[in-house]
C-alpha cells in the first residue's frame, strides 16, 4: 500500500496545467480584406480566392491607362503634323514636345508612385506584426534558434527596403524622369548617361538586397533548423532515458504539443501568405496593365514621330517597370520570410 501510495504522489506531481496555444494572424488591412476569403479550406482555395475577387479591377486599370496612352499618342501625332510645316525649328519643337509629355509623365506617374509607396508601406507594416506571431509559434515548436535567426534577418531586410523604397528610391524615381525629360529637350549625351546610370543603380540595388536576403535565409535556415533539430531528438531521449516509467510518454506527449504548435503556426502563415498577396495584387495589376499599354504606345508613336520624343514614353515605361518591381521585391521578401518560418524544425 506504501508503494501505491508513494506511486500516486509522485504522478500527481507530474500533473500540469495545460492550455492550447492561441497564436491568430493579426489581421489583414482593409484593402486586403476585401480581396480574402473568411475560412478558406486550404492555401489554393485561397488564393484562386484572391485572385478571382482581383480580376475585375483590369478593366478600370485599363481604362484609366488608355487615356493617359491616348493623351500620348495625340501629343505625338499633332508634333508630327506641326513637323511637316514649312519654317519650323526642329529643336523648338522637339523641346516643347519633351516638356508637354514630361508633364503628362510627372502627372501619371504622381499618383502610381504614391500607390506604390503606400503597398510597400503596407505590406512592410503588416509583415511587422505577423512575423512576431509567426516566430512565437516556431518557438514554441521548438525551432527557438531558426526563429531567431529568421526574425532577425526579415525585420532587419524589411525595414531596409522599405526605408530604401521611400527614401532613395522613389527620389531617384523623380531624378530619373527629370533627366530623362532635359535628355531628350538638350539632346545632351552626357544626360543620356546619366539616364542608364540611375537605372542601373536603382535596377541592382533591388537586386543586391534580394540576393544577400535570400542567401542569409537559405544559410541561417538549413543551419538552425539543423541545430533545432539536433536539440529537439536530444531533448526527447533525456527525457525518455531519465525519467522512469513514463519517460517515453512523456517524450511522445512533448512530440504532440510541438505537431500542435506548428498546426497554428502554419494556419497564421497560411492567412499571412494570402494577406500578403492580396495586398500586392490590385496595385501589381494597375501597374502592370499601364506598364504594357504605355510600352505598346511608345511602340506605336515611334511609326510616325522622331526618336527623341518617343525615348520619353520608353521611359516612362521604365518608370512604372521600376514601381511594380520595388511592390514585388518587398513582397517577395515578406513570402519567402513567412515560407521559411513555416517550414519548420529541420
Amino acid at each position: 500500500m506504501r508503494r501505491i501510495l508513494l506511486t500516486v504522489l509522485l504522478l500527481s506531481m507530474l500533473i500540469l496545467p495545460v492550455k492550447a496555444l492561441e497564436l491568430p494572424a493579426p489581421e489583414a488591412p482593409e484593402a486586403a480584406q476585401e480581396m480574402l476569403e473568411e475560412n478558406p479550406d486550404s492555401f489554393s482555395e485561397g488564393l484562386l480566392s484572391v485572385i478571382r475577387k482581383a480580376l475585375p479591377k483590369i478593366a478600370p486599370a485599363f481604362s484609366e491607362s488608355i487615356k493617359i496612352c491616348a493623351a500620348m499618342t495625340g501629343i505625338c501625332l499633332l508634333l508630327s503634323l506641326v513637323d511637316q510645316l514649312p519654317g519650323r525649328s526642329a529643336n523648338v519643337l522637339h523641346m516643347c514636345a519633351a516638356l508637354v509629355l514630361g508633364t503628362a509623365m510627372f502627372s501619371a506617374s504622381k499618383s502610381l508612385v504614391a500607390l506604390g509607396t503606400d503597398t510597400v508601406e503596407q505590406i512592410s507594416e503588416y509583415g511587422k506584426l505577423l512575423l512576431p506571431v509567426l516566430t512565437a509559434a516556431l518557438t514554441a515548436e521548438g525551432g527557438i534558434t531558426a526563429a531567431t535567426a529568421l526574425y532577425t534577418g526579415t525585420a532587419f531586410f524589411n525595414s531596409l527596403l522599405s526605408a530604401a523604397v521611400s527614401a532613395v528610391m522613389i527620389p531617384m524615381i523623380y531624378v530619373y524622369l527629370c533627366v530623362s525629360i532635359s535628355a531628350a529637350a538638350a539632346d545632351a549625351p552626357l544626360l543620356e548617361k546619366m539616364k542608364e546610370l540611375i537605372k542601373w543603380l536603382m535596377t541592382w540595388f533591388l537586386k543586391i538586397i534580394l540576393y544577400v536576403f535570400t542567401g542569409y535565409i537559405g544559410i541561417t535556415g538549413v543551419v538552425s533548423g539543423s541545430t533545432d533539430a539536433a536539440a529537439l531528438k536530444a531533448t526527447k531521449l533525456t527525457i525518455s532515458g531519465t525519467v522512469p516509467v513514463v519517460g517515453n510518454i512523456l517524450a511522445d506527449a512533448s512530440e504532440a504539443v510541438l505537431v500542435g504548435a506548428g498546426v497554428v503556426k502554419n494556419a497564421a502563415g497560411i492567412y499571412g501568405l494570402l494577406a500578403v498577396l492580396a495586398l500586392w495584387i490590385s496595385p501589381f495589376i494597375q501597374m502592370g496593365t499601364q506598364y504594357l499599354l504605355v510600352k505598346g504606345t511608345a511602340g506605336l508613336c515611334a511609326m510616325f514621330t522622331s526618336k527623341k520624343v518617343t525615348q520619353i514614353i520608353f521611359d516612362f515605361s521604365t518608370v512604372l517597370g521600376l514601381l511594380a518591381a520595388m511592390t514585388g521585391a518587398v513582397c517577395l521578401m515578406q513570402l519567402i520570410s513567412i515560407v521559411c518560418f513555416m517550414r519548420g524544425v529541420g
